[in-house]
């Protein structure tokens, strides 16, 4: 018995222990809201399994052959009061639940902007095969697989896929959301804390997926100005033939920096639906008035 309930605690603490660095542990106010809708709904939905499980055992017990109490009534058929309480519980259960996700869903809208005094820091995600992209517009600078923001500031996203439908995700921030060549999604979220936060893909897009993973690193207003700084004094720049090249499928691919971006870039790739063999398509339109 000593090793039962050893065994036991072992197992809680294990399964405990994979709740950091997820949904369970929310480092700003979205993936705070997600988890209290989720602890909301498991609380209705355990205060009806508990009873009825209860209710399941004491019945069985009750009704036990060696219980000579218990009534035995071999023409019961139908009862007017059992088959309310029968139906009413479920009814509740889902109108209470449904409540829940209703105004949740609502209050969370990934367009719906961040309430805060602060300025949102805007971020253009683009998902590649096998890569991520990120684009500051109003920085100048762009950075794959690697995400920098300053704490305490919402963070308005902009997001695309350069071909397959993708899946956006930082658990400890917020909820995932789909990336779609052809089309824009927009998300907003902000880090509350400083820190390193984990980045993935949550959407299978093909051979190199396990490797669409990236850091979120959340810091300070003023080390977010110095990274930007950084970026500006050296790296290539992101323009329509450095684009192509990236876009090409590739894996594992270690972040790095350009230190400026061709204007509306992702306007281009949105509207052209882009390819890697079709460079010569992904031309700004500021561009294109100076050819001409």
């Amino acid at each position: 018995m000593r090793y039962g309930f050893l065994l036991i605690a072992l197992l809680g603490a294990a399964t405990l222990g994979g709740c950091t660095e997820g949904v369970l542990d929310p480092k700003g106010p979205i993936a705070a809201a997600e988890r209290q809708i989720m602890f909301n709904s498991l609380g209705i939905m355990l205060a009806i399994v508990i009873p009825t499980i209860l209710a399941t055992l004491g019945v069985a017990f009750w009704f036990r052959s060696s219980n000579k109490r218990a009534r035995y009534l071999p023409d019961f058929n139908y009862s007017g009061r059992l088959e309310m309480l029968v139906w009413s519980i479920p009814i509740m259960t889902v109108l209470l639940v449904g409540g829940v996700a209703w105004v949740g869903s609502h209050d969370l809208d990934p367009p719906k902007p961040i309430a805060s005094a602060v300025k949102p820091v805007r971020i253009q995600v683009i998902s590649l095969d096998w890569k991520w992209l990120f684009i500051y517009p109003e920085q100048g600078i762009a950075a794959v697989n690697q995400l920098t923001i300053p704490v305490g500031t919402p963070v308005s996203f902009e997001l695309t896929s350069s071909s397959v439908m993708n899946s956006f995700w930082v658990p400890q921030l917020g909820g995932q959301i789909y990336t779609m060549a052809g089309m824009t999604t927009r998300l907003h979220l902000q880090a509350d804390h400083p820190g390193t936060y984990r980045g993935a893909s949550a959407n299978y897009s093909g051979e190199g997926f396990a490797d669409m993973r990236f850091d979120v690193d959340a810091v300070p207003a003023e080390k977010f100005a110095q990274w930007v700084d950084v970026a500006r004094s050296g790296g290539p720049v992101l323009d329509a033939p450095a684009y192509a090249d990236l876009a090409k499928p590739s894996k594992a691919v270690a972040p790095f920096t350009y230190r400026a971006v061709a204007p509306d870039l992702l306007n281009g790739i949105v509207s052209s639906v882009w390819t890697p063999h079709q460079a010569s398509r992904l031309v700004s339109p500021t561009s294109q008035r100076a050819e001409q």
